[in-house]
Parts: structure tokens; sequence; C-alpha cells
């Protein structure tokens, strides 16, 4: 869409939908979610409804180790045969 942040909000929206996958997957109540992650009720509301604006990938980062998952963050070089340089995120 030509957004300048684009890959920065594809890195955010991958993230909220592993939060959003493990929280439906965990069947857990807006208000448990937002005790087991430490935040409050309205913040899961948004994150439930993939409103990302108040969250970093950082505290994204940070939400997902607290429903105890790893997160790895590799850094290598690009290939040759792709121009940029690029940020992904990759759910396992």
């Amino acid at each position: 869409l030509g957004f300048p942040d684009a890959a920065e909000r594809q890195a955010k929206l991958r993230l909220a939908y592993a939060l959003n996958r493990l929280l439906t997957g965990r069947k857990l109540s807006q208000a448990k979610a937002a005790e087991v992650l430490g935040v409050t009720q309205p913040k899961v509301s948004a994150l439930r409804n993939y409103k990302l604006a108040g969250f970093s990938v950082e505290r994204l980062m940070n939400l997902l180790t607290a429903l105890d998952q790893d997160v790895d963050i590799v850094i290598r070089k690009k290939p040759h045969s792709r121009k940029v340089a690029r940020i992904s995120v990759v759910a396992a």
C-alpha cells in the first residue's frame, strides 16, 4: 500500500497474529489475558482487533514471552539476487 513503514507494520501484524492464535487456543477471556500479559483489558481488545498503533514490535515480542514463547531474531546477509534487505517474522 505504499506505507513508508510497511516492513514494521507487517512484522507487528504477524506478531499480533501469533499472539491472537495463542490467546484463542488457550480460550482466555480478555480480562484473564490482560492479567497473564500484564496489560489492561482495553490493550487486549486492541490487540484482538489488530489495532496495533499502541504496540511496538518489542512490546509484542515481550507479550509472546509472557505466553511462554521463545522469540528468536536471526540476522543474515541478504542474497545477491534480492535488491533490498527485508524484515520478516515467521511463526513456527
